[in-house]
C-alpha cells in the first residue's frame, strides 16, 4: 500500500509541470523590491532655490544750486564840470610915492597947549567894612571856663574840641554842635556845656545884626 501512495504522489508532481502563478507572483516581489531599491539609492533633488528680492538703492539726484547773478555794473560817473579858466587880473599902476611931510614949525613963545597939566588926584580911600562877623564875649568866656574834667586831669589826657554854635541876631546860643571832636567824650561834654553859657557878640550885616554860626575852638591842657 505504501507503493501504491509513493506512486500516487510521483504521479501527481509529473503531471502538474510547471506553476506559472508562483512565478509570476515571485517575479513581481522581485521587481517591487529592486524599484524601492533604486529609489532608496536613486540621490534627492536639492530644493527649488528661494527667490531673492533685489533690493533697489533709490538715488536722488540734486541738482546744484545756480551760480549767483552778476554784480551791477558801476554807475557811470557823472561828467566833470569843466572849470573856467582863471581870470587874469590887468596890470595894476604902481602907486605913487607919498609926497614928504613938511618940518614942523617951531616957536620960541611956549603956547599953552605946552604947560603940562597937574597930576591927577590919588584915589579916595574904600568905605570901612559894614559886615562885620559874630565872635564870642573874651568876658563872658573868661567867666565860664569849660570844667576839666577830673579823670582826664588825673591821667592827664588833653585835646582840642572845635564847636559850632547857632546864635540869634541878640547873641544868644540857640545849639551847639561838635564840628571836631577831641577823642575825647568827656571833653567834648564840658566843652559844649560851657559854650552854652558864654554870650556872642552878632554878626553885623550893613548895619543891622543878624543870626549866624560861629565855630570856637576849646583847648584842653593837662595840669602838670
Amino acid at each position: 500500500m505504501t507503493q501504491d501512495l509513493e506512486n500516487h504522489v510521483h504521479n501527481d508532481d509529473r503531471d502538474e509541470g510547471l506553476n506559472w502563478a508562483r512565478i509570476a507572483g515571485i517575479t513581481m516581489a522581485i521587481t517591487v523590491h529592486a524599484a524601492a531599491l533604486l529609489l532608496l539609492l536613486a540621490p534627492m533633488a536639492p530644493p527649488p532655490p528661494k527667490e531673492q528680492k533685489e533690493e533697489v538703492t533709490l538715488v536722488n539726484l540734486i541738482k546744484p544750486p545756480p551760480p549767483p547773478p552778476p554784480p551791477p555794473p558801476p554807475p557811470p560817473e557823472p561828467p566833470k564840470e569843466l572849470k573856467p579858466p582863471p581870470k587874469i587880473a590887468p596890470p595894476q599902476p604902481t602907486p605913487l610915492p607919498p609926497p614928504p611931510e613938511e618940518p614942523p614949525v617951531v616957536f620960541d613963545d611956549p603956547s599953552p597947549v605946552d604947560v603940562q597939566a597937574p597930576p591927577p588926584a590919588p584915589p579916595s580911600p574904600p568905605p570901612p567894612a559894614t559886615n562885620i562877623g559874630s565872635s564870642v564875649d573874651p568876658s563872658s568866656r573868661r567867666l565860664n571856663p569849660p570844667r576839666y574834667p577830673p579823670t582826664e586831669a588825673r591821667q592827664g589826657i588833653g585835646g582840642t574840641v572845635v564847636l559850632i554854635i547857632s546864635i540869634d541876631a541878640q547873641g544868644n546860643v540857640l545849639d551847639v554842635s561838635v564840628e571836631k571832636s577831641s577823642r575825647n567824650r568827656n571833653l567834648d561834654r564840658s566843652a559844649m556845656e560851657a559854650a552854652r553859657k558864654w554870650r556872642f557878640n552878632p554878626e553885623m550885616r550893613n548895619g543891622v545884626a543878624v543870626a549866624s554860626k560861629v565855630r570856637v575852638p576849646v583847648d584842653f591842657v593837662p595840669p602838670r
